[in-house]
């Protein structure tokens, strides 16, 4: 396919998306079986197509003054791809397969309006209703912190100590670009062009042997600052996959005991297969059963009690942009009701001097540091760790990273923006020992 059929794809995938209200995902699925013909490559480049006018919906649409699909993927090209106006009249000239030439008001659009004078809900792509609540958080900022929510995420990987080092990880991922992160002294980070496929790192050597795993830098600082060492006891309550539990497992250097568990069994899936491949030997995976609490035989006996918390993912919108305009006001309401009940379970399984590691992947307050202040007037027992000690289970980059950090009584917050990584959350809760 042409670079401009893959336009005209591009414009009748988001033309489902809004007639039918389904997923991009769905949309693309259906769009890829109805036309065959289309390559892998070209179902890439018309993937990243979709998503990059979903991260820039708003700001597209205030460009062309249009809602059409047709403006929204005109106006991306310019905001996002950078196309001059003669670049995209060049691949609008209504050639075969190609979207149909741009129209005065449309040329006069993309070469005389910008998002100067948008409202900060369209400079910063994300729901009106939704603004509150990053004001309250980011203040006057918050367009600049949401727009680097909506860029392209590199894809980020995490050195399984247990079994391989960084140094050789890196060498052995040079055919991909990988580079050191910034931060996270095991990861690795591969930058995506706007059209590029993901990698097939699945497919890699040091994959299959369990020597790297997928995740984000931002993740995996968030489990670092939770300190689990080896020979402690830890419990992963919001196991989910396994992605926390098996940076966890390699931090305690396979010793002590790691109990992972979830509420939903079916997230639970996959971390069997995925804490073999890497080599974990003391994990306790405890599925549910019925009503009765996974967890009942612990009481005030864990060192560290992680908690990955249900949240509304608005810290991860880089990845799936999709999701922040299918979010509705409820969700938030319930999440922040999940968060409640899974803290007031951990609350008893920690033992004195132990600690909670609360978790979100989240940047909007009521989830944050609102629901750790909920938390610490109900336990008392509890106090939050001081951010800046926090920080220095990264060593030497701790201080540079809390410089770049928002910092708060009740923790820290990673975005985009500020420290390169998805957006999230970190409160260390420590049980008084009196």
């Amino acid at each position: 396919m042409t670079p401009a059929a893959r336009l005209s794809a591009a414009i009748e995938v988001l033309a489902a998306i809004d007639a039918q209200r389904i997923p991009a995902q769905n949309a693309l699925k259906e769009w890829g079986t109805a036309h065959r013909f289309a390559g892998s490559g070209d179902r890439a480049a018309i993937a990243g197509l979709v998503f990059d006018v979903l991260r820039r919906k708003a700001s597209s649409a205030y460009l062309l003054d249009s809602d059409t699909p047709r403006a929204r993927l005109l106006g991306m090209l310019k905001l996002e791809r950078g196309l001059d106006v003669d670049a995209i009249a060049a691949l609008c000239d209504g050639g075969r397969f190609a979207p149909e030439p741009l129209t005065d008001a449309e040329r006069q659009a993309l070469t005389s309006r910008s998002l100067l004078d948008a409202p900060a809900h369209v400079a910063g792509d994300y729901p009106e209703w939704l603004d509150p609540h990053l004001a309250s958080v980011f203040g006057d900022d918050r367009a600049m912190e949401a727009a680097a929510m909506a860029s392209r995420a590199p894809l980020d990987l995490r050195v399984n100590t247990l079994k391989a080092k960084r140094e050789k990880a890196l060498a052995s991922l040079a055919h991909l670009g990988a580079q050191p992160t910034p931060w996270s002294p095991l990861g690795l980070r591969i930058a995506l062009g706007a059209d590029a496929r993901n990698p097939g790192i699945h497919a890699e050597e040091n994959f299959i042997k369990g020597g790297i795993e997928v995740q984000d830098e931002g993740s995996q600082i968030a489990a670092l600052l939770t300190a689990a060492r080896p020979g402690e006891q830890v419990i992963d309550m919001c196991a989910g996959a396994g992605g926390k539990t098996l940076a966890l497992a390699a931090m305690m250097q396979g010793r002590g005991r790691l109990i992972a568990t979830d509420r939903d069994k079916r997230q639970l899936a996959p971390i069997h297969e995925r804490l073999s491949r890497a080599g974990v030997h003391n994990a306790d995976v405890r599925a549910p059963k019925g009503p009765d609490d996974t967890l009942g035989d612990i009481r005030a006996s864990a060192d560290l009690v992680v908690i990955d918390a249900p949240c509304t993912g608005t810290g991860t919108w880089r990845r799936n942009p999709d999701a922040k305009w299918r979010m509705r006001p409820g969700a938030l309401e319930i999440r922040v009701r999940d968060q409640v009940e899974v803290l007031e379970r951990a609350a008893p399984l920690v033992k004195p001097g132990g600690r909670i590691g609360y978790i979100t992947c989240s940047v909007l307050g009521q989830e944050n540091s609102a629901q750790v202040a909920d938390f610490l007037k109900r336990h008392p027992e509890f106090a939050v760790v001081p951010p800046k000690e926090v920080v220095g289970a990264l060593g030497e980059r701790g201080a540079e990273f809390a410089a770049s950090a928002l910092l708060s009584p009740e923790g820290l917050l990673m975005t985009p923006r500020r420290t390169g990584t998805d957006g999230f959350f970190v409160s260390i809760l420590r049980r008084q020992t009196a």
